[in-house]
């Protein structure tokens, strides 16, 4: 791809995929086309990591820059009620064990520069991570295992587009029970909240995901988002083992893009994701009916996120050289053949 504007690879009715510096994309036509008409950004950035990984990552002061960069160029893309989700994970001092604050100290300058509101921090808990770091919590066992990261929903505005009945979690066997007799101790608690005798008796069709969960009992969705990325069967997995096609190494799972779309966005509306990787973004807001543009850099990965799509709703339109890309000249030639 070299130097010059990312290009476009594939698309559907609904979305497009480039290949590409997202920088350049942005400062293109295509960028400023989308200007104003983006409801949602998501996206998951390199992480500030002290090993080097394949897709690529900054450290310290470097990282912080490069990440604010993007703020005032996420912003222009949204709606005046639109909002931006960035999920990241968390960074340990080279060498020692100690949590490196660049994280957090990222999300500030972001904020900054793109003259952000924190609408809310959310957690997703992955309880099969494998423990890391390796030498403070299996060699030294001074530390116990980093199994979460952190996702900021952000906005220009106090109230952007939102609505947790989108999002409602099925309620628990004690709650249908409650509703169902219509018997709970009303008055007022410890904590000074007075719980009115018709409170609980509404069925509001599920329960508002919560604002502090406990983990061992963390439902599938809520401010501490629990799931995994561990399917060895899904349907992108399957498409690369057969073709020989290379995984990314950091595949977001679908349930994380589904709660944020259905949450902040209505059919129709636009999802841009900058660091698109396999493309869930896209193949999320597709089967929920929204528009979608995500630009990746590497283009292996771009390759392989087809297999996330039907073939008969993809056109692959960009003068790519396949094979190279997957370094399968067969399997890669099958792959434009069934993707066409």
């Amino acid at each position: 791809m070299g130097g010059s504007a990312p290009d476009l690879i594939y698309e559907t009715n609904l979305g497009k995929m480039y290949c590409g510096d997202t920088l350049k994309l942005l400062a293109g036509p295509e960028g400023q086309a989308l200007g104003g008409k983006a409801q949602l950004v998501f996206t998951s950035p390199p992480f500030p990591l002290n090993m080097k990984k394949k897709y690529g990552n900054l450290q310290g002061e470097e990282y912080i820059e490069w990440f604010a960069g993007f703020a005032p160029k996420l912003k222009d893309l949204l709606t005046p009620d639109g909002s931006i989700v960035i999920e990241i994970g968390n960074a340990w001092e080279p060498g020692r064990p100690v949590m490196s604050t660049v994280v957090l100290k990222a999300l500030l300058r972001f904020l900054e520069a793109g003259n952000l509101h924190l609408c809310q921090e959310f957690v997703w808990y992955n309880p099969a991570r494998l423990p890391s770091p390796v030498q403070w919590v299996n060699v030294e066992r001074i530390r116990v295992k980093d199994a979460f990261s952190k996702i900021w929903w952000m906005s220009p505005v106090d109230r952007p587009k939102a609505d947790n009945r989108r999002i409602l979690k099925e309620y628990s066997a004690s709650m249908k029970r409650l509703i169902e007799t219509g018997k709970y101790n009303s008055g007022k608690r410890p904590s000074e909240h007075n719980i009115g005798k018709e409170s609980f008796k509404t069925n509001n069709a599920g329960a508002i995901p919560p604002n502090v969960l406990d983990g061992d009992d963390a439902p599938s969705l809520g401010t501490l988002l629990k799931g995994t990325n561990t399917r060895s069967h899904e349907k992108y997995q399957t498409f690369c083992r057969e073709r020989d096609i290379p995984l990314h190494p950091a595949r977001m799972p679908k349930e994380l893009v589904e709660f944020f779309v259905k949450f902040l966005t209505d059919e129709g509306d636009l999802v841009f994701d900058p660091f698109g990787g396999s493309n869930t973004t896209g193949a999320v807001s597709e089967e929920f009916n929204r528009a979608w543009v995500s630009c990746e850099a590497n283009l292996p990965y771009v390759t392989s996120s087809i297999g996330r799509f039907d073939s008969e709703d993809l056109r692959i339109v960009g003068n790519v050289d396949l094979p190279a890309a997957t370094g399968d000249t067969d399997g890669a030639e099958r792959l434009a053949q069934e993707a066409t």
